[in-house]
This record gives C-alpha cells, sequence and structure tokens, in this order.
C-alpha cells in the first residue's frame, strides 16, 4: 500500500517529467488585457490574473477559472493571500450555481502551491462552497493532478468527487460549457496545439461544423431583437420575455435565490425546442419556478448582440471613473441612446428586475445581486469574454439600472408596450 509520503513524492517526480517535457522554458503568462485597479483589496494578487470570472455558460451558471500557467514563482506570491483572494472571489458566487474550470498547464516546481495549503484550501471551502459547485473541470490533466487526487479521495465526499471532469482538449471543453466566453491564457492555447499536434498519426483533424441554417419562422433563441419582432407582428416584447416576465411577476417574486439557481439542462433544452418550434409552453406542467427564470436568462444570453448592444460597452467599463454623484445621470443617458426597440424591451426587463429587488427581504435578490446574475446577459463586448476587472462596472452599471429605474428610465417617451 502507498503511503500519503511516497504519494507526495511521486507527485513531485511527475511534476518534473512534465517539466522536462515542456519546450516552452516556463515562462510564465502574462495577465490577459485588463488589470483591476491599485485600490483592489487583493491587489497583489488579483494582477496576475490567475482567477477570472468568464460570465455564464449556456444554462445561467457561473464560470470561473483559475490558471497555473499565471502563478509567478512562489517566492513572489503570497500563497494565504491567494487563498483569501479565492474566497474573495466565489463568496460573490456561490450563493448561485457556478462551474469551475481549472487550467492545469504551467503547473511547475517554482510556482506550485504546496500539498499543505492544498489541504488547507480544500478544509477551508466548507459547504456554502461546495453545494452549488455543478462542476469541475481540470483541463489538460497530466499524472501529477492523478496522484493528487489521489492523495486527496480520503478528504472528498463521493457527491464531490462525482462534479469532476477531465479534459484532454479544449475542443472538449466546448463539449461542455460556452467555451467562447471563457478568458483562455495564451499559453494554455499553445499548449493545447501542442498536445493535439502530438496525438499519434499528427495534428487530429478539426472538427468540421456544418453550415448554419437559416432559423425557423417561429425560432425564439438565437436569434436577433428584430427577426422576433418581424416574426411576431411587430410586437414590441418577444413572447419568451412576455411569458416568463409574466409568470415570474406572478409566481416568483417570493422565491428565495430566483434568478440563482439552475434547472435540469435537458428541461431547458426541451422549452428551448417548444418555443422555437412556435409551440406553447406552459411553466405549470414543470412544478418549479427556476425554470422559467433560467429560460429568460438563457434567452437575453443567447441574443446575437445583447439586448444593450456592443456600442454601449465601452461606455460601461469607462462607469467607474465617473463621479459617484453623476453615475445615475450618466446611465440615464447611456440607456436614451439606446435604439428605441432596445429601449423599450430595456424598460420592460429593467422594470420587473426593479420589482423583484422590491421584495428582496424575502427572496435575498437585492439590486446588487440581480446585477451579478443579468449584468453580462445584458451588455458584453463583440469579443464574447469577460475579464474579472471587466464585471466590476458591469456589474454597477446594471445595479444603478436596477436600483434607480424609475429615474433612469422615466423621462423618454415609448410606444405602448407589454406590462411586466
Amino acid at each position: 500500500m502507498t503511503s500519503t509520503s511516497d504519494l507526495e513524492q511521486l507527485a513531485e517526480l511527475e511534476l518534473q517529467d512534465d517539466e522536462d517535457e515542456d519546450e516552452d522554458g516556463g515562462q510564465r503568462s502574462v495577465p490577459l488585457r485588463s488589470t483591476p485597479d491599485s485600490s483592489h483589496p487583493f491587489y497583489d494578487v488579483a494582477r496576475h490574473g490567475i482567477i477570472q470570472v468568464s460570465g455564464d455558460d449556456r444554462y445561467g451558471r457561473k464560470l470561473i477559472t483559475f490558471s497555473s500557467c499565471c502563478l509567478p514563482p512562489s517566492h513572489q506570491l503570497d500563497h494565504r493571500r491567494l487563498l483569501e483572494y479565492l474566497k474573495f472571489t466565489l463568496d460573490q458566487y456561490v450563493e448561485m450555481d457556478y462551474i469551475l474550470v481549472y487550467f492545469h498547464s504551467g503547473l511547475r516546481s517554482s510556482n506550485k502551491p504546496s500539498l499543505a495549503w492544498l489541504r488547507e484550501a480544500y478544509g477551508e471551502f466548507d459547504r456554502k462552497y461546495k453545494k452549488n459547485l455543478k462542476s469541475l473541470y481540470v483541463v489538460h490533466p497530466t499524472s501529477f493532478i492523478r496522484i493528487v487526487w489521489n492523495l486527496f479521495k480520503p478528504l472528498i465526499s463521493k457527491k464531490f468527487g462525482k462534479k469532476l471532469t477531465y479534459v484532454n482538449y479544449l475542443t472538449e471543453l466546448g463539449e461542455h460549457l460556452n467555451y467562447e466566453q471563457l478568458v483562455v491564457p495564451p499559453d494554455v492555447l499553445r499548449h493545447d496545439e501542442k498536445l493535439r499536434a502530438a496525438q499519434k498519426g499528427g495534428p487530429a483533424p478539426s472538427v468540421k461544423t456544418p453550415p448554419p441554417r437559416p432559423p425557423l419562422p417561429t425560432q425564439q433563441f438565437g436569434v436577433s431583437l428584430q427577426y422576433i419582432r418581424e416574426k411576431n407582428r411587430e410586437a414590441p416584447i418577444p413572447p419568451v420575455l412576455q411569458q416568463t416576465v409574466s409568470y415570474l411577476r406572478e409566481k416568483g417574486l417570493r422565491t428565495e435565490g430566483i434568478f440563482r439557481r439552475s434547472a435540469r439542462v435537458q428541461l431547458i433544452k426541451d422549452v428551448q425546442r417548444l418555443y422555437n418550434l412556435g409551440k406553447p409552453v406552459n411553466f405549470d406542467d414543470y412544478g418549479d419556478v427556476h425554470v422559467p427564470a433560467v429560460i429568460l436568462k438563457t434567452f437575453l444570453r443567447e441574443l446575437p448582440e445583447p439586448l444593450l448592444t456592443f456600442r454601449l460597452y465601452s461606455q460601461v467599463q469607462d462607469l467607474l471613473s465617473v463621479e459617484s454623484s453623476l453615475r445615475v445621470s450618466r446611465c440615464k443617458h447611456m440607456m436614451e441612446e439606446l435604439p428605441e426597440h432596445n429601449f423599450i424591451i430595456a424598460k420592460f426587463l429593467l422594470s420587473f428586475l426593479h420589482l423583484v429587488s422590491q421584495h428582496s427581504l424575502v427572496n435575498r435578490m437585492s439590486p446588487s445581486n440581480l446585477a451579478c446574475v443579468f449584468g453580462v446577459n445584458l451588455v458584453r463586448s463583440q469579443r464574447g469574454s469577460v475579464s474579472l476587472a471587466e464585471l466590476n462596472p458591469i456589474h454597477l452599471f446594471t445595479e444603478i439600472l436596477v436600483e434607480h429605474f424609475h429615474t433612469v428610465f422615466g423621462s423618454r417617451c415609448t410606444p405602448a408596450q407589454g406590462t411586466p
């Protein structure tokens, strides 16, 4: 029987073998795009870009990534601070369903946390952190990872163990979640290319994507707001939005954690299919108020251009530089610049979210919590992925829209529209 100390030594040897096989010389990946403001409480750790929050997956679950290649040498990083920063980040999202993606490539003897640190980290992540973790994807696993997993197996519950999925290539990751939203370090992309090229018989053939089919006349998901309006007798509010909001307004306002929970993936696909085929959807049939909540978020997330348009993104990112007393008026001005149809839908939706926030003592969905859920579903950049540093202004912007709804949307005249 292999002892714990033997496994630890074996893990270290495997990691050294991984380094010998790597031709990149151990150069650390530079932080991606946006870096946090120097006033960030964990700036010393956050500036490395090790942890990123990359929006939502296809079913409304937050995507959080940990990239080993961004870890600096151990003598340059306080690993206790790293653990505190990880908890600080997760604390913003653990009340909702979320997914962790761990990019293993780039972990070396020089930058790896100790196994004692890993034990401490697992011990500190109590049920609060584990219960809403839906999946843990380990990308580019090596023998080192499998040995460490065996080392920790006595500490890990069977239920938690079932959440682990090994992913050998990035293309496989795309089968599980919305890959386009992930912030993937360049070093990870290069490592993936090298692994695929080293496959027996040369590079793996690229997956052929069939040409896109024209949407159905009744299509509701993944098509533009203009297309939906044209196919629905110029109705100003898309049917999915009208029906989910109406149902939730009647039966979901007092549900604790509404919009924070996911629903069964197959169930969501079935409801989407019904909508896309133009068939009636009765949410009472599903017996779960979280189904229409997830459908609402999915509809917004799958719009080819976000509800608040790509053009608004840079203005949202500049919001932190605006004086606090002027931010509400700046958001009002930004909303008034929207195309009329987008403004009508945004006003309809934000009116409802404001109503949800007024029941926050019961449903626990304050303007801040709603902003965490809806921010990246309302505004995003054309490149798709959103870094952790970019999320702060998005959340602030969305929180202002919800909390100050009557001020932000109060004066612009709009044609007759649906009532949330």
